[in-house]
């Protein structure tokens, strides 16, 4: 497994490469290395000095791959929780918080027994079938990377994807540790039955095998980086056909100290749809702390939107 990489000092997080075969014994495994590895505090940090590259890697070329042969259970478990690795990476889309991790786990072995490599361009994730390739937009600066993804992790509430030194670097992520990004899979799966969704296609990869983004009209590679503004970033906490529905939402929000919420009415859409949101977010603290917070009045389903 990885660690999530944290500016302070945290408990170690778990690493080791999970087998498909026999997943019981597995997990035996992994709630042992647990136990030993949380005592211990550990620290990450960037290279420094000549350790800093002087030109960062390009992005890797998309391609199919077979799963590994480590670090695709069914099902495994860290510190209580289970996560079931997905079948296939068709369609998944997500967005929320990214972390990344550097120099203290150089040269260990990933979730694939792959050597982590910080001046790779790969990447760790919970669910995702190892290896995927991952498109990852930070949401202030519309900069955006490839990765590979080939370890699992990171195992801290609220973050969906560990980067690596050299993709955090790329994205502007490695000043603050965190940052609210989308992570779109670049797949070759096939399309599950019934699922009618739109793709893009990325630039086809090596004998002409095709790939598909979850994006229906462009590539994010292909819109220009604002780079002179911040994108504005909201939480949306529902979108209702009803407005009194929307009002009652704004009203419990508003009862509960929630001071920034508001109703947007959107009327592109037939019929008009009312969409309860939070904001702006300002940076990760605040978006974890409103996180917590929804989830003590009964709000658990929540995502990331920018304007």
């Amino acid at each position: 497994m990885r660690a999530e990489r944290l500016r302070r000092e945290s408990p170690a997080w778990p690493r080791l490469s999970l087998p498909i075969a026999r997943p019981s014994l597995c997990l035996a495994v992994l709630a042992l290395l647990v136990s030993a590895c949380a005592s211990r505090p550990l620290t990450d940090s960037a290279p420094r000095g000549s350790a800093i590259p002087k030109q960062l890697p390009g992005d890797p070329t998309p391609r199919q791959e077979p799963r590994s042969r480590y670090g695709n259970p069914p099902v495994y478990e860290v510190y209580g929780v289970r996560y079931r690795v997905m079948n296939t990476s068709y369609g998944y889309q997500e967005r929320g918080v990214a972390s990344w991790y550097g120099k203290k786990f150089h040269g260990r072995p990933t979730s694939s027994q792959e050597p982590y490599d910080m001046f790779a361009m790969t990447a760790a994730h919970k669910t995702l079938p190892l290896p995927t390739y991952v498109e990852v937009r930070n949401l202030r600066n519309n900069k955006t990377v490839i990765v590979r993804v080939n370890d699992r992790g990171p195992f801290v509430d609220n973050r969906i994807i560990d980067l690596s030194y050299s993709a955090a670097e790329k994205l502007d992520l490695i000043r603050d540790g965190t940052g609210l990004v989308e992570v779109t899979a670049i797949s070759f799966d096939p399309q599950p039955a019934g699922n009618q969704t739109l793709r893009a296609e990325v630039p086809p990869p090596p004998r002409n095998q095709s790939a598909t983004v979850s994006q229906p009209s462009e590539r994010a590679a292909d819109r220009p980086a604002d780079q002179s503004a911040e994108a504005r970033i909201f939480v949306q906490v529902g979108a209702f056909g009803d407005p009194d529905n929307a009002r009652r939402r704004y009203s419990q929000l508003r009862d509960s100290g929630v001071t920034r919420a508001f109703v947007m009415e959107d009327s592109s859409r037939s019929p008009i749809l009312y969409r309860v949101r939070i904001g702006p977010i300002a940076d990760v603290d605040q978006y974890d702390a409103l996180v917590v917070h929804l989830r003590k009045i009964g709000i658990t389903e929540s995502h990331i939107v920018t304007d």
